[in-house]
């Protein structure tokens, strides 16, 4: 086929039924993609600095957790209030673990973690305490800011809604 003719068909097709039927399908997978499974976020605040930054842009990837759990290490994006108010926290520790900061260094069963994605020292001082279960502990990079300021602790895996890309 003439490439000047296929190119004069792409850009403008005949609006017939077969354009309308095509149309209306390549819409409806792009709104179900862009709102079920792939979800546009702006990043607002600093609890995730240095691994992303206020402002940033991301997509929220919702089937990640579709057939397994998250797991230690994961950044994931939490459901805090409603379908809008997402908090975006690393996974410390899972169901089961004992979680507790001493001098500023992150314990999990009683051994420290190595974080090199948290850039500041910090001086936070928490009590050991036990992970439930089906629930995950979750806190934010960004330790630099006093405890009192953060929104961190287990969450219901349920409230896990993907990860960031």
């Amino acid at each position: 086929m003439n490439p000047h003719l296929m190119l004069r068909n792409f850009l403008f097709p005949r609006l017939n039924r077969r354009f309308f039927i095509r149309l209306t399908l390549v819409a409806a997978v792009t709104w179900f993609a862009c709102t079920r499974v792939l979800v546009p976020m702006r990043i607002h605040g600093i609890s995730m600095e240095p691994t992303y930054h206020d402002g940033d842009f991301g997509i929220c990837w919702r089937l990640r957790y579709l057939f397994h759990p998250p797991q230690r290490g994961d950044i994931v994006a939490v459901r805090f209030a409603g379908p809008s108010a997402v908090l975006l926290k690393r996974v410390v520790a899972l169901a089961g673990d004992e979680v507790a900061f001493r001098g500023g260094t992150l314990y999990v069963n009683g051994i420290a973690q190595d974080e090199p994605y948290t850039a500041k020292p910090c001086d936070w001082e928490l009590p050991p305490r036990r992970v439930e279960s089906g629930k995950v502990y979750v806190v934010g990079d960004n330790r630099s800011l006093p405890i009192e300021d953060h929104v961190f602790g287990q969450t219901e895996t349920k409230r896990v809604i993907g990860t960031i890309l």
